[in-house]
């Protein structure tokens, strides 16, 4: 079902005999038909889905919220209590360099993109399996369910940037002119989030294993992203290499934009980019051919 295309075409009644009535009258035939080649976006099909994808963003964010007691505070919660155990292990005990600025801003500017990230993968990796009625049930571009959690995330990450925000108040600590990069990075971040997801939850429709492991890879991945460190105890010669990971580039181009740690680390960026771009269109080619099993198997 899924690797066909549904189109709703207007034709003339075949009529009833009364020729004033059937100048008026239509009926409407619903062609389904094989998607011609392995085309990974189609357009005109996900802007026709538009209002289910607001709906199901709107929903991730109701589910999230409801009866919940603390709420939106959940948003917060999270990279607050992480930075106050990074500050206390990473930046009292165990010393490390903050580029100069205090740790609870370092460590803070970079949980802010790590939390989107983080939490925007668990719950696109998981959409596919979550929505296991609904693939059997109706069609729809099985696509928008991991874009949807992805999309989602973004209004906590907004709130954390509030935060961030009141924090480099309190440190007195303005903003540089490289802030005006913060919306390329955001779009890298999210690019980065949606590559990742795309990736694994097809797989894990297939193998419930994925699912399982995905605190284990997240924690390590974290620990692999300079989010507790800078990149500056990274030797040169790794440098390039260690930007594959797209949220290098976005860390530490973070941390340039809104504390001024460094100039902006374009290298990383562009690594970074070209890495989540190949990602992300090797992740709609894998996609794409395991649609048609998704809902036999989720």
């Amino acid at each position: 079902m899924s690797s066909t295309i549904e189109t709703t075409q207007k034709i003339p009644s075949t009529g009833s005999g009364d020729e004033t009535n059937d100048e008026e009258r239509f009926e409407y035939e619903l062609i389904i038909e094989r998607r011609k080649g392995l085309q990974l976006l189609d357009w005109k099909e996900l802007v026709a889905y538009r209002d289910l994808f607001r709906f199901l963003i709107w929903r991730q964010i109701k589910v999230r919220y409801a009866q919940s007691a603390i709420g939106i505070g959940w948003a917060i919660i999270q990279p607050v209590f992480s930075m106050v155990i990074f500050t206390i292990v990473f930046g009292r005990l165990a010393k490390v360099d903050s580029d100069g600025v205090p740790y609870a801003l370092f460590s803070f500017a970079a949980l802010v993109p790590w939390t989107y990230f983080s939490n925007a993968v668990n719950d696109g990796v998981a959409s596919l399996v979550s929505e296991a009625n609904m693939l059997r049930k109706i069609y729809f571009p099985r696509l928008l369910l991991p874009l949807s959690a992805v999309a989602a995330k973004l209004l906590d990450f907004a709130i954390a940037m509030l935060v961030l925000v009141a924090l480099m108040v309190a440190y007195r600590h303005p903003p540089g002119m490289g802030i005006v990069m913060l919306p390329l990075l955001v779009l890298l971040m999210s690019l980065s989030a949606a590559a990742i997801s795309i990736w694994l939850t097809a797989l894990a429709v297939q193998y419930r294993d994925v699912k399982h492991g995905m605190g284990f890879v997240i924690q390590i991945a974290m620990y692999a992203s300079p989010v507790v460190y800078p990149t500056s105890l990274v030797p040169a010669e790794y440098r390039l290499l260690y930007a594959l990971n797209p949220m290098v580039g976005v860390i530490e181009g973070f941390r340039s934009a809104l504390l001024g740690t460094q100039s902006m680390p374009w290298d990383l960026i562009a690594v970074g980019t070209v890495s989540a771009t190949l990602m992300f269109i090797s992740g709609l080619a894998f996609f794409r051919s395991k649609e048609k099993i998704f809902a036999d198997v989720a």
